[in-house]
């Protein structure tokens, strides 16, 4: 409802992980607007494991993936981008 009626520019959802927030993730999406999520998994391979958030990714509906370094508090470890060219995500070694 909150999508139709406000229409928002950007969502922002902490914690993903069940079939509910990817429909609604997906709906938000496909109506237009941005969204910032979170989620658990400390390289691709952990979030491409969860069934839930791999069914996100295959949509190619997220844009970038970052991982936070768990080592140092609030510091990036790594960022992938979607290559909408090719439909995969490749690590962004300018970030590195």
């Amino acid at each position: 409802m909150l999508i139709r009626s406000m229409a928002p520019r950007v969502i922002v959802a902490d914690e993903i992980g069940n079939e509910k927030d990817i429909e609604a993730i997906n709906y938000a999406v496909c109506s237009g607007s941005k969204g910032i999520f979170t989620a658990h998994g400390s390289n691709m391979l952990d979030i491409t494991l969860n069934p839930i958030i791999k069914d996100l990714i295959s949509m190619n509906v997220i844009e970038r993936i970052i991982f936070l370094d768990e080592n140092k508090k609030g510091s990036i470890k790594e960022i992938y981008y979607l290559d909408k060219k090719n439909k995969e995500y490749v690590l962004n070694k300018e970030f590195i």
